[in-house]
């Protein structure tokens, strides 16, 4: 075994101890791609793509689904009206700064919604090529690392309310992974808002999908459908109908949030030096442009309505 190899098992070890946060676990997932690198490069990417699933389905015990679907539904318009607009301005500034369309509706996709997600989803449906899904993913994970470590900052620098903040990072953050660890580092109450609502928003993946077939016509590629949270639902459903159980459902929670802390760091792992060289100026700028319009716009909006 390679040195590379015993040093990422320390601290993925370490990961699971009750020192590292999910936003510490996620800069120290960089901080080893940049300096040594990551010897599993390949397994981290399918380990996370399961394992966050998991995560979000056990914290599902540890919610009331009466109180989530309050919630929910509290942000469903706030929801709706943010896609509308990173899509939109998206589209502009990919005009205005002149890159190609599908790299740019990728980036705006993987904003309006759910990061990586979106964009993995999008992607066959409008034909983007290898290298253009490469471009958008690394514009967006880059954005990702930085609101998970700021957005907490910012919150308490601000005063922001658990209720305020996990809205806040539910809209304006991209990947669920980052808005949950954000959330949790926040609070256990900004812990289920953020979580409730951002999976609210990535059931737009569905239309998202159905409107990039009808502008790309004659891609028949299937419509990848987020599964999995139906059961984040059943999860909730269990934890209020059967409330005897809470000790249960708490050792689950916990579980979950050590799997999320775990999840961050192999992201982490992912962003190397070549992943934030591949990007590229103009289509970095587009991606930190949207970032910014939503995160200044729903932080205004939460303030003067929540």
């Amino acid at each position: 075994m390679t040195y590379k190899k015993i040093i990422f098992f320390i601290l993925l070890i370490a990961c699971l101890t009750a020192y590292v946060s999910a936003p510490l676990a996620l800069a120290i997932g960089i901080g080893f791609a940049i300096l040594i690198g990551n010897p599993y490069a390949k397994e981290s990417g399918k380990t996370v793509k399961h394992l966050l699933k998991i995560a979000i389905v056990g914290l599902g015990f540890g919610m009331n689904f009466f109180s989530t679907v309050k919630a929910g539904r509290e942000g469903l318009l706030f929801t709706i009206g943010t896609i509308v607009l990173v899509l939109s301005f998206g589209y502009l500034l990919g005009k205005l700064l002149k890159i190609d369309r599908k790299t740019s509706y990728l980036i705006s996709s993987g904003t309006a919604i759910c990061g990586g997600s979106a964009i993995a989803a999008v992607a066959p449906l409008n034909g983007a090529s290898p290298r253009q899904i490469s471009v958008a993913l690394g514009t967006v994970f880059t954005l990702n690392a930085m609101a998970l470590l700021l957005f907490p900052a910012i919150g308490h620098l601000l005063g922001l309310s658990q209720h305020q903040f996990g809205l806040w990072s539910a809209i304006a953050i991209h990947d669920t992974s980052s808005v949950v660890g954000a959330a949790a580092a926040y609070g256990d109450e900004a812990l289920q808002v953020a979580t409730t609502v951002k999976l609210g928003r990535a059931l737009w993946i569905i239309p998202l999908s159905l409107f990039t077939v009808a502008i790309n016509r004659g891609n028949t590629r299937k419509l990848s459908i987020p599964y999995f949270i139906l059961f984040f639902i059943v999860a909730m459903i269990v934890s209020t109908l059967f409330p005897q159980y809470q000790e249960l459902y708490g050792w689950i929670t916990f579980g979950a949030k050590k799997a999320l802390t775990v999840t961050l760091f192999l992201i982490g792992t992912g962003l190397s030096l070549e992943t934030i060289k591949a990007v590229g100026l103009t289509v970095f700028l587009q991606g930190v442009l949207l970032w910014i319009t939503i995160s200044i716009v729903s932080l205004v909006t939460i303030t003067l309505v929540y």
